[in-house]
């Protein structure tokens, strides 16, 4: 992840949590408004702190490697 991104994560929570703290004076820390506000920043700040990983399966990565291997041969029926 550059620099440039995480200031841009950064910058995104942060505008995330003045939405949230807007939402929940407005209409109230009970509401259906901050707490999806809140989900947000909570969202935002899981995406930013996990590691940026391959989302493949195990399978696949294997296959995309050996793509002759038996576990991988698609069989039209």
């Amino acid at each position: 992840m550059t620099s440039e991104t995480s200031v841009d994560r950064a910058n995104q929570i942060q505008e995330l949590t003045e939405q949230a703290q807007t939402a929940c004076a407005t209409t109230g820390a009970a509401s259906s408004e901050c707490i999806d506000a809140w989900t947000a920043v909570e969202a935002a700040q899981l995406e930013s702190s996990s590691p940026q990983t391959d989302k493949r399966s195990s399978l696949d990565r294997y296959c995309a490697d050996s793509p002759d291997a038996a576990e991988c041969r698609i069989f039209d029926v």
